[in-house]
């Protein structure tokens, strides 16, 4: 029933994307291709950094004897599994249309729901590497309470994502 919905959803996406595209083309031909050969080149920039992530992922559950990975990711490795998951994740900047997929390969190899809750919880709200930046614009107490408060609630996430799996 899942995999109906969810194809339902991406054809009501599509159509919705393909009416505003017709709809776009109508009002303003030029702006619309401008807006096209701008998607183009952000996409084709991004696919190389995507394709490399998702490999690097790849290489690393298979590199990696699925008994440590289980060991250290598994559901049976507890609170520490999700602590060591969510230091990877501060310190990781991938963008979240790589973390999903990224996410599913660790859990297809055996990591449990709540390391990976984790995970993508500090990957999307913590910035270590970020951080300088962040402070610059918004203050050093500002940047680390953010950061210090998304790790803290990346737990509470991780726990949420995992009692609504169970």
């Amino acid at each position: 029933m899942m995999c109906a919905v969810d194809r339902c959803s991406t054809l009501v996406l599509y159509g919705l994307t393909g009416v505003l595209f017709a709809l776009s083309w109508m009002q303003d031909r030029a702006k619309t291709r401008l807006a096209l050969k701008k998607a183009w080149k952000t996409l084709s920039g991004m696919v190389f950094l995507m394709g490399s992530i998702m490999l690097f992922a790849a290489l690393g559950v298979v590199l990696v004897p699925q008994e440590v990975l289980v060991r250290v990711l598994g559901g049976e490795s507890g609170f520490f599994g999700a602590f060591l998951a969510s230091l990877v994740g501060a310190v990781t900047l991938i963008p979240a249309f790589v973390a999903f997929p990224t996410a599913k390969i660790l859990l297809d190899a055996g990591a449990g729901v709540l390391q990976i809750g984790v995970f993508v919880s500090t990957l999307m709200m913590v910035g270590v590497v970020t951080l300088p930046l962040e402070s610059r614009i918004f203050g050093s107490k500002a940047a680390v309470a953010r950061n210090a408060l998304a790790y803290l609630w990346s737990f509470v996430a991780g726990y949420v994502v995992f009692w609504a799996v169970r």
